[in-house]
């Protein structure tokens, strides 16, 4: 009789009579793909001020790499076509920052968002971080003496670039740091990447 009571037991481990719980299950299945999430594990801490130093930096490189493609290609265009400083740096910054923006646009469309949404989308993430970066990497060039007179083919005018560029990344991590951690600036595109 004690064995026939066991069996009854052994039965009952493996839960068949019990389909009720299966239900349970794949609905929690649905969070453990959230866990596949390592890449944004610093993501949380955007409303409360913790975003990280990489992140910034990553977000700053975004946008150093739109930069340095507009205000390269300002400075070609400006060199090729004669015009003075002013107008060639006019050129260089609006470049910049289209570059900037494009660079944005094109993973955010990438997610599916439409143009009107993924451009606005792209203000709020790169305006400011842009803006710092133009006015220090500017600011840095202005500063080196004869690097506004380097023609392009001078290491001069490569050297102050790259060295303007170096202290504006410097510069514009930390503004991009608090953005993040206030869930402004690049936080508003993380939420579209993949």
């Amino acid at each position: 009789m004690e064995h026939e009571a066991h069996q009854g037991h052994a039965g009952h481990t493996d839960h068949t009579g019990h389909t009720g719980h299966e239900g349970h299950h794949p609905d929690h299945t649905g969070h453990t793909g959230h866990t596949g999430h390592g890449d944004h594990a610093g993501h949380t801490g955007h409303a409360g001020g913790g975003a990280s130093w990489g992140m910034a930096a990553k977000a700053t490189l975004h946008c150093l790499t739109g930069c340095a493609i507009g205000e390269v290609l300002g400075m070609i265009i400006g060199t090729a076509l004669g015009w003075g400083n002013a107008q060639t740096m006019v050129l260089a910054i609006i470049l910049a920052f289209f570059f900037g923006y494009a660079l944005t646009l094109r993973g955010v469309l990438a997610a599916g968002l439409d143009f009107k949404a993924a451009f606005k989308v792209a203000l709020a993430a790169d305006t400011l971080s842009i803006a710092v970066m133009e006015i220090v990497d500017n600011g840095v060039l202005l500063l080196v003496p004869g690097a506004m007179d380097a023609h392009l083919d001078a290491p001069l005018f490569w050297g102050a670039l790259a060295f303007a560029f170096l202290v504006a990344f410097v510069v514009t991590t930390p503004v991009n740091k608090w953005l993040i951690g206030r869930g402004k600036g690049h936080a508003v595109v993380h939420q579209y990447h993949h």
